[in-house]
């Protein structure tokens, strides 16, 4: 495994980290405890250190409460925690906003509750409106809980559409990184998030690296999803184009012989502008395969 320095946070996470939206249920799969030790175990045996999560992955913090009964039974301290506020969860895809202020203080503590932690090492606006970022007094009761030692360091985790004014504002209000959709097949951060995170030093998170999947090159043209899978709720002509051109990557870019999912990775990591990228898994054997893409990226 190799490591980088997360912006200013001075975090060292591994490059590739855990993502735990799966836990939740969203993706097809109902996870145990036992399911979710095997991971976790899988994780750091490979050196990951960096687990990402968030207050509505599931129902009643499923995600980060299955993460907090392994942290009880683990070493604490080898383990970076992030999580995320800002939502509640009512059902598969469909979730409430609350980043009230009260609401957010009440998430915090759950999710302090859910993790059995003292303290959350990365806490995350997630996915929330310009006009719901730019809440001073949110951000004020945040610096609060830094202070009381609940929180070490904040961040902003921007939707998949993207604002700029997020990124470009997270500085002023005490973010030191940034969580942005990243991979070969949507490389708009590089435009509209980059600048602003080396003008800033902010760390940078890249999820959703193997785009859904789609850039292992498991999957071809015509491919469906089954309705409890989150991928499911994608535009099919979407699918379609985006499959197309990981054919032509696949032809094109990807080294002869070598694993398209490890290349994709990698590929997000070969500037160290990008911290670490976050990816979901199924299963052990996926968390082994994921942690060898760190073998391509150049420290």
């Amino acid at each position: 495994m190799r490591y980088r320095t997360l912006g200013k946070t001075g975090l060292r996470v591994s490059v590739i980290g855990l993502g735990t939206w799966q836990f939740g249920g969203e993706w097809g799969v109902t996870f145990s405890q036992n399911d979710a030790d095997a991971i976790l175990d899988a994780a750091g045996d490979c050196g990951i250190n960096f687990i990402d999560t968030a207050e509505c992955y599931g129902p009643d913090h499923i995600s980060e409460r299955l993460i907090g009964d392994f942290l009880s039974r683990r070493d604490r301290s080898r383990w970076i925690v992030a999580t995320k506020f800002g939502h509640h969860f009512n059902s598969f895809m469909n979730r409430t906003d609350d980043f009230t202020v009260d609401g957010v203080r009440k998430q915090l503590e759950a999710s302090l509750r859910a993790l059995r932690v003292e303290t959350i090492d990365l806490y995350q606006f997630h996915s929330g409106s310009d006009e719901l970022f730019r809440n001073e007094r949110l951000w004020a009761m945040l610096a609060e809980q830094k202070s009381l030692g609940k929180v070490r360091h904040l961040g902003v985790s921007i939707l998949q559409k993207g604002s700029e004014a997020q990124a470009e504002e997270a500085g002023k209000f005490g973010a030191e990184a940034l969580q942005v959709y990243y991979n070969r097949l949507d490389r708009r951060p590089e435009e509209i998030f980059f600048p602003h995170a080396r003008r800033d030093n902010l760390g940078i998170i890249g999820r959703v690296p193997l785009a859904s999947g789609l850039l292992t090159g498991k999957y071809k043209p015509g491919t469906t999803f089954a309705a409890n899978d989150v991928r499911s709720k994608i535009d099919v002509e979407k699918v379609k184009r985006d499959l197309a051109e990981v054919e032509r990557l696949q032809n094109e870019e990807v080294p002869a012989g070598g694993s398209m999912a490890h290349w994709a990775m990698a590929w997000c990591l070969r500037g160290e502008i990008v911290s670490s990228v976050i990816c979901g898994c199924k299963n052990p054997d996926q968390v082994r395969a994921n942690a060898k893409a760190a073998e391509l990226v150049k420290d």
